[in-house]
């Protein structure tokens, strides 16, 4: 029901920076969640944040709070993660994700529709 589209993954330098993003089509409810999670490889997958999407409200992870930022566009429904100062710790596939209430979370399996992911390498 829920179709998620990323882009703005790549190789990035340490210190650099990207902008995913996440255009969603085909929900119904105007309260939700879009979260935004990553995995390396034999790790499992973490929260990295998330918006909600009637007040705007954000959560970070610590690992990445400063340096990310998560915005939105609701005309083109779509959610931004924007990632400087870049580490290597960083690489990861990066997955946004949507839940259908207003409750900010960073658990996985309260996600009901995910994108494709979308690969980000930070190396030298």
């Amino acid at each position: 029901q829920v179709q998620l589209v990323e882009s703005g993954g790549g190789l990035v330098q340490p210190g650099g920076s990207l902008r995913l993003s996440c255009a969603a089509s085909g929900f119904t409810h105007d309260d939700y969640v879009i979260g935004w999670f990553r995995q390396a490889p034999g790790k499992e997958r973490e929260g990295v944040s998330c918006i909600s999407s009637s007040l705007g409200l954000r959560h970070y992870a610590d690992s990445v709070k400063g340096r990310f930022t998560l915005s939105r566009d609701n005309a083109k429904n779509t959610a931004y993660l924007q990632m400087t100062s870049l580490k290597p710790e960083d690489t990861a596939v990066y997955y946004c994700a949507y839940k259908s209430d207003s409750r900010l979370s960073a658990s996985d399996y309260e996600y009901e529709f995910w994108g494709q992911g979308t690969q980000v390498t930070v190396s030298s």
